[in-house]
């Protein structure tokens, strides 16, 4: 499931790069690329934990 999120944002990146390429962009196929590529990068940044928890952590552990 990790690497379907790599996928996404390499697939978003590609479509992406593709729709530029062209004299004439088209512009539905560049969106759907910066979709691909933020759906890839939301599903990452989900999984990163937040500072201010890990912060709230070791200042808990630290006080006992």
């Amino acid at each position: 499931m990790k690497y379907l999120n790599y996928i996404l944002i390499l697939i978003g990146a590609v479509i992406a790069m593709y729709a530029k390429v062209d004299a004439e962009q088209n512009q539905y196929l560049l969106m759907v690329g910066i979709v691909f590529l933020m759906m890839g990068v939301y599903r990452i940044s989900r999984l990163v934990p937040s500072r201010k928890d890990e912060e709230a952590e070791n200042n808990d552990s630290i006080e006992n």
